[in-house]
């Protein structure tokens, strides 16, 4: 019995460093597998201007190094591995393996925090230009182009979202829908086309990103019915054409939703496994934020906490 942990967390980013920092104070011993991204979306993020804390702001990097000193300063382990293969039990007090591929993990409680992962058209302007005008979040990074001309790529709910956020704040938002309709529901398509600096271009497509010292300048675009192509001038890019979650590794094994989103109890971190608790975006196709994702973290240790002291009951 010796070699069970406690709590094994499966992921890091915001969700899952404040699940360590909580399940470690907790005094559970938490074991962190980061993944192939340690850190999460959020090492790919330059500014962080909207977590409680910073006052002046911080890099997306520098944010997540300082979660992990936290959540090392109370003796979580990290270990810089990827999960390869789980089988979780379905018995209360049952014990969970996971492998890396080198080596098995057992464990009484499991916190998923693997993240989603944006969706992106392929561009290797879009690598090129990331931080520096391309993103894929508005509520992110919005506010960085206020009073500015961007562009919104995506037809769906979380398009027209973006685009109708972005119009709150930038000077014109250039929405570039691939077909001739959209696919979002009738009140945000509504709302969309009655926003009156939102320019909808059906039958467009973004083909290409120009601009200096990594700095997003034109979107070049090409109307896919003529063939005519042309450059917009735009500051910002958004790519909205929604997020893939990273539970490949885990289907077949705990209940998701139709796009792949873990499924927890309403008001919780728990999943339809006793022992099994998921935190942050792997789990919320709502909110997508890094709080929203460190508060779910917290949750799921708090869950987990719960759950070892009932088997102890």
């Amino acid at each position: 019995m010796d070699n069970i942990l406690d709590c094994v967390i499966v992921g890091s980013g915001p969700a899952g460093f404040t699940a360590a920092i909580y399940a470690a104070r907790a005094d559970m011993k938490p074991e962190m597998f980061t993944g192939m991204q340690p850190g999460g979306q959020l090492t790919t993020t330059t500014e962080v201007e909207n977590f409680p804390g910073y006052p002046n702001g911080i890099t997306g990097p520098e944010m997540m190094m300082d979660l992990q000193k936290q959540a090392e300063r109370f003796e979580t382990k990290v270990h810089y591995e990827q999960i390869t293969k789980v089988e979780f039990s379905k018995e209360v007090g049952g014990i969970h393996k996971l492998s890396t591929g080198s080596r098995e993990i057992l464990a009484k409680t499991v916190i998923i925090s693997t993240g989603a992962t944006a969706k992106y058209l392929g561009l290797e302007a879009e690598k090129i230009y990331s931080g520096g005008g391309v993103s894929a979040c508005a509520t992110c990074d919005g506010f960085f182009y206020k009073g500015k001309d961007v562009v919104v790529v995506g037809a769906g709910d979380t398009a027209t979202e973006e685009a109708t956020y972005l119009a709150k704040i930038c000077n014109k938002v250039t929405l570039l829908v691939r077909k001739d309709h959209f696919r979002a529901s009738k009140a945000m398509v509504h709302r969309t086309l009655n926003t009156p600096n939102i320019e909808v271009l059906f039958n467009h497509e973004l083909i290409d990103i120009e601009g200096e010292n990594n700095l997003v300048e034109r979107a070049v675009v090409i109307n896919n019915q003529t063939q005519e192509t042309k450059k917009i001038d735009v500051h910002g890019i958004f790519i909205a054409i929604g997020h893939k979650p990273n539970t490949e590794v885990f289907a077949g094994q705990i209940d998701l939703d139709e796009n792949g989103y873990i499924l927890t109890e309403k008001g919780s971190s728990r999943t339809n496994l006793p022992g099994v608790f998921a935190a942050g975006d792997v789990q919320d196709h709502i909110y997508r934020q890094a709080i929203t994702a460190a508060g779910s973290g917290c949750m799921a240790a708090m869950d987990a906490e719960k759950y070892l002291a009932s088997l102890e009951a």
